[in-house]
């Protein structure tokens, strides 16, 4: 076995986008912890930032997410610093809809002036010419997808797709609703929201995109636990000798075939245990007793 399927292996195995020739192992690595407190500035230890993105890349990891508001504009920076030019294969997938004012907050930015300028930032910084796969991200109130037309931002996307910037479109923080919505407009290629062991609420909409080969990525997957479901999950995880962490990202990678995973870390060890649990084995008799903690 090449250690390159021995990667692919080890990291829940591939998933290809559809419509796309882009195929990612379907554990990656996610960007935004990479800039400074608050996912502001740049980060205390830049070396050590580079260096974490250069160990995923060497363990097999093909699936980078980030955002230029990231910083803004650090993760970025530090993703071209560590790995360009880009190695054959990389996938980097980055979203728009939002910008950080010097207050640090999160606003949306929704315009179609405010679109195309994200997409510069992110040529910009990434130094790329075109972006391999861009999502819409819906700012919200922070308490989960509201319904709402995103036709006008959708429109423009396709139209900068067009023009060759972009190769593919997904969509971030939406309902079923806006994701069909979408679907009118362009071809949708990704799904990334909220979703949990503890946080399913999207269970029917990750098997209709599945049925359609769509990619579901969930974010903030070990969040949102209460004490006793966090208690449940630990027990489990002291019975299989690994971290919780590492439970709840192989119970996301067989929950559904289309789920990708991109956890985050600023540190070498802890991106390591992360891509570990791609090799952990999960019985029947554990998935059910996972399965039960959402109903705790």
């Amino acid at each position: 076995m090449s250690e390159n399927t021995m990667n692919e292996a080890k990291l829940g195995g591939r998933f290809t986008f559809p419509g796309t020739s882009l195929t990612v192992q379907r554990i990656g690595y996610g960007a935004m912890q990479l800039a400074g407190p608050g996912v502001w500035g740049p980060p205390k230890d830049p070396d050590g930032a580079v260096a974490v993105l250069r160990e995923a890349v060497a363990a097999g990891v093909n699936h980078i997410d980030t955002s230029d508001f990231y910083g803004p504009h650090v993760t970025n920076q530090i993703i071209r610093q560590a790995l360009h030019p880009y190695p054959a294969g990389l996938v980097i997938v980055t979203k728009l809809g939002g910008r950080r004012p010097p207050d640090q907050s999160w606003q949306p930015a929704i315009s179609p002036q405010d679109l195309t300028a994200g997409v510069h930032d992110n040529l910009r910084n990434l130094g790329l010419d075109a972006l391999d796969i861009v999502n819409y991200r819906v700012m919200g109130s922070g308490h989960g997808p509201e319904e709402g037309s995103l036709a006008g931002q959708v429109t423009v996307l396709a139209d900068l797709r067009r023009e060759g910037l972009i190769r593919h479109i997904g969509l971030s923080n939406v309902t079923a609703a806006q994701v069909a919505e979408a679907q009118e407009i362009t071809d949708v290629v990704c799904v990334q929201n909220n979703y949990n062991l503890a946080h399913r609420h999207d269970d029917a909409l990750i098997d209709d995109l599945a049925r359609q080969g769509i990619a579901y990525v969930p974010f903030f997957p070990l969040g949102g636990f209460t004490p006793l479901q966090s208690s449940t999950l630990s027990a489990v995880a002291d019975r299989l000798g690994a971290k919780p962490m590492q439970v709840a990202l192989a119970w996301l990678l067989h929950r559904s075939p289309n789920i990708l995973l991109i956890p985050g870390t600023s540190s070498a060890a802890h991106l390591r245990e992360n891509l570990a649990a791609g090799q952990l084995t999960l019985s029947p008799q554990v998935l059910a007793e996972l399965d039960g903690i959402v109903a705790v």
